[in-house]
């Protein structure tokens, strides 16, 4: 059985997680209508549907759990950026941001000795250094090709050979 304390901590969670999938699905968004970044676009939706699957697994886990997990009302993402390099600097914050807010959940249910909790938030503290990973990754990329036209061509031609794991596959 979940606390109060560890329900309210793992719904926060989940209101992370679905903010997340809603952020990268406003990327894709935008993405979508810059001409020339097919590959990105991609990257981006199927980042927001990973994001989704891990608010999932945290309701599942809350209702299975004994708890009760809300469904949250979202803020607007923001909608469009000024470059590709600006999206991905904001993914790196955010990632940065969902990082902090698992170990905040975590720190709850070590507080409350829920070690079940703990144990199922180790896969989303290793999820969140592969992510975060990524994210350097792909913005140090970017960085080396500055605004080279054809770098940003390969960058698009390479981003979903890109793994989750922060390498190449």
């Amino acid at each position: 059985m979940l606390s109060k304390k560890v329900q309210a901590a793992l719904n926060e969670q989940i209101k992370v997680e679905a903010e997340s999938s809603q952020v990268y699905l406003a990327m894709a968004s935008w993405a979508e209508i810059q001409p020339g970044i097919d590959n990105v676009t991609q990257f981006f939706y199927m980042h927001s549907d990973e994001e989704r699957m891990h608010m999932l697994k945290l309701i599942h886990f809350v209702n299975e759990r004994g708890g009760f997990a809300t469904v949250p009302a979202l803020p607007q993402p923001a909608l469009t950026y000024p470059s590709i390099k600006h999206a991905f600097t904001a993914l790196l914050k955010h990632e940065e941001f969902v990082s902090q807010s698992i170990n905040n959940v975590l720190d709850i249910a070590m507080q409350e000795k829920d070690y079940a909790t703990v144990n199922f938030l180790q896969w989303y503290v290793a999820e969140q250094i592969e992510e975060e990973s990524l994210a350097r990754t792909l913005n140090d990329k970017l960085e080396l090709i500055g605004d080279e036209k054809s770098g940003m061509y390969m960058f698009d031609r390479d981003i979903l050979s890109v793994s989750v794991e922060g390498g190449e596959e």
